[in-house]
């Protein structure tokens, strides 16, 4: 209707003023019906019904005129003002009925939307209401309960099973797998357990992993968990969630700012053209009083009421629809953008692959065991904290492999790694390693580690005293959802899929043969990644696709930047148009779905509601009453709200 907010329409005002707007369109419509029965079927003289148009006039026009005034003082012309117009217009002719049917038609209009607007606005307060209002805590040896609010950074609050988690966090003590879908989207529960080291987890939470942080809102499952504070409830995911989200209906799209330019020119020129036809009897032989009432009904019949809630309602359905499968875009103008796009860029690690590397290959020399150059790796390996280190000692556990104790590490720069197991000297590293020492490797070993590398794996040679073992390969393995996520998006007609890494060529290719693309650039630094992206733009709507901390320049100069597994990271947050809140690559798909699903409702209601203008500006001039001008106009603006809560369902 309005393109303005109701007065009092925000938060808790626009629930209960929003009653109150319907409460006075029933009265409105009841007043009128009595009023019309009493002419109808003649049961008293006219004078008896007037009073009872008056006080369908008062409860059909009370919200419109504030509206009207508001608009006026920020000298505006709005659609109100069109339908006040026209409803006196009617009242000066004596149409006192056809008058009350436009402002109680009107008036029911405005409350029915309102009441959409409100329920996709719910819909996203739902998110905020999702914390609990109190916290068991324990403080000075006892436990306590304790408002949310009162909660700081450091207290350890205790979680019953079931219950809603008051706060982020890490868990202290206890195993559970908790319900993450509010705050993350991921329909599976994420199983839980204890930091290993709480004073360093408190000393940078950001870098833990997912299966020991914890977010206020979600649900925890049948395990008791003790739970240290990380961040106060105003500060949590959540809150930052909801916050966004809010921040997001406010930007407009660009279809939302061309309606909004249409209607503040469209209006004065309906002005003008009604103050035209008043003069029409000066031209045609017929009387004033039917050159005013055309001219109203013309009033009526232009007003793009339709139009002013077109893009709004749809794209705050739509934000609302996104933000509870854990997809947060930031506005109508990314909203758009999403389903514009004809190419993705993608970052390499943590984005298409897991961002963690495992062991892909053991391969022995010959007369030696899997198992013998795995154990050997993994005793010297166990003494270092370099990532590749951990998934060597990881996949050894995994297949309970015993290891003997090895001493004396000392690390070799950029080559490996030097130990003893027990009389022998154990070597791990490249083959350069080897070369410096005058070794020189086995014919069959070096074709293996030429292979492995070829492959994009980062290999170990294992050797102890003076015999080899054998090389282990490493690879930051592609995400499981990868290739069908890319699968997809092809499907959607995103034919252009690159991926841009800083790691070197050879790894690059590896991990895009895996996944399904088919253009892969590595050795990029980070401006390089821009250069990328620059080109790509200057042809295409492309999107960047990364973590949105060393990604976020390149993220900036694409059509929309898209952080992956944002939840916990406020960069991520603050950098991307669009954050995927779960690290789950398969919200991709529904977050373009989503975009192009709100473009084509958003089409659909410009073209029902210019359809409509079009239709009724020439009945209206051609004769049609203002009763079915009214009935059809405000029909299609009841219409285009309900198309638009659709996409709530998505």
């Amino acid at each position: 209707m309005s393109g303005s907010t109701p007065h009092g329409h925000d938060g808790h005002d626009a629930h209960s003023g929003g009653r109150t707007e319907l409460v006075f369109a029933i009265l409105s419509g009841v007043f009128l019906i009595s009023a019309w029965l009493v002419d109808v079927f003649d049961v008293a003289p006219p004078e008896v019904s007037l009073p009872g148009y008056l006080a369908a006039y008062f409860f059909g026009g009370w919200f419109a005129l504030l509206e009207m005034l508001d608009s006026l003082r920020q000298r505006r012309f709005q659609i109100d003002f069109l339908m006040l117009v026209a409803a006196a217009g009617a009242g000066v002719l004596g149409a006192w009925a056809e008058g009350a049917l436009l402002l109680f038609l009107f008036s029911m209009g405005h409350a029915l939307e309102h009441y959409a607007m409100g329920r996709a606005r719910r819909a996203i307060e739902a998110l905020g209401e999702l914390t609990p209002d109190t916290a068991m805590v324990r403080r000075d040896g006892r436990e306590q309960e304790i408002p949310v609010e009162d909660l700081v950074v450091g207290d350890v609050v205790l979680v019953r099973t079931n219950a809603r988690i008051p706060a982020d966090g890490f868990v202290l003590k206890g195993e559970s797998a908790v319900n993450q879908a509010s705050v993350t989207g991921e329909s599976v529960p994420v199983d839980k357990e204890p930091v290993a080291d709480p004073t360093r987890a408190a000393a940078d939470p950001a870098r833990l992993s997912p299966a020991n942080r914890i977010f206020a809102g979600t649900i925890n499952g049948l395990g008791a968990l003790e739970i240290r504070v990380t961040k106060r409830s105003s500060d949590s995911m959540l809150a930052r969630v909801v916050q966004m989200v809010n921040e997001a209906e406010a930007q407009r799209s660009p279809t939302q700012r061309f309606a909004e330019r249409f209607e503040r020119v469209f209006v004065p020129v309906i002005l003008g053209f009604t103050g035209l036809l008043l003069f029409a009897w000066v031209v045609v032989d017929e009387p004033f009083s039917d050159s005013f009432y055309r001219a109203m009904a013309v009033i009526v019949a232009s007003s793009p009421c339709a139009l002013a809630i077109a893009t709004p309602s749809a794209v705050l359905s739509a934000v609302a629809r996104a933000g509870r499968g854990g997809v947060l875009v930031k506005g109508g103008a990314p909203l758009e953008s999403l389903g514009m796009l004809s190419a993705m860029a993608f970052d390499k690690t943590g984005t298409l692959t897991e961002g963690k590397p495992r062991v892909t290959d053991v391969v022995p020399c010959a007369g030696v065991a899997e198992s013998q150059l795995l154990a050997t790796a993994a005793a010297v390996e166990r003494l270092s904290d370099h990532p590749l280190a951990r998934a060597v000692v990881s996949e050894a556990e995994a297949r309970d492999l015993a290891f003997e104790a090895a001493t004396g590490l000392e690390s070799i720069t950029g080559r490996g790694l030097r130990a003893r197991i027990g009389n022998d000297v154990v070597l791990i590293g490249k083959d350069d390693l080897f070369s410096e020492t005058g070794a020189v490797l086995p014919e069959p070993l070096a074709a293996e580690t030429a292979r492995l590398e070829r492959a994009g794996r980062t290999t170990m040679i294992v050797r102890r005293g003076d015999r080899f073992l054998g090389v282990v390969g490493l690879m930051d393995t592609p995400r499981a959802a990868a290739r069908e996520t890319l699968s997809r998006l092809r499907a959607m007609g995103i034919q252009r899929m690159v991926m841009i890494s800083g790691d070197n060529q050879r790894v690059a290719d590896a991990v895009a043969l895996e996944v399904g693309l088919d253009e892969a650039h590595g050795d990029l630094m980070p401006d390089d990644k821009v250069a990328t992206i620059r080109r790509l733009a200057e042809h295409e709507a492309v999107a960047m696709v990364g973590d949105g901390v060393n990604d976020a320049p390149a993220m900036a100069h694409a059509t929309v930047g898209i952080a992956m597994g944002a939840a916990g990271s406020d960069v991520a947050l603050e950098t991307a148009d669009v954050a995927l809140m779960a690290d789950n690559l398969s919200h991709l798909p529904f977050a373009v779905g989503l975009s192009r699903a709100t473009r084509k409702i958003i089409r659909q209601n410009l073209w029902i509601s210019l359809g409509m203008v079009a239709l009724l500006i020439p009945a209206t001039l051609m004769g049609l009453d203002i009763g079915p001008a009214v009935a059809l106009h405000e029909g299609s603006t009841l219409v285009v709200v309900l198309n638009a809560l659709r996409l709530l369902g998505y």
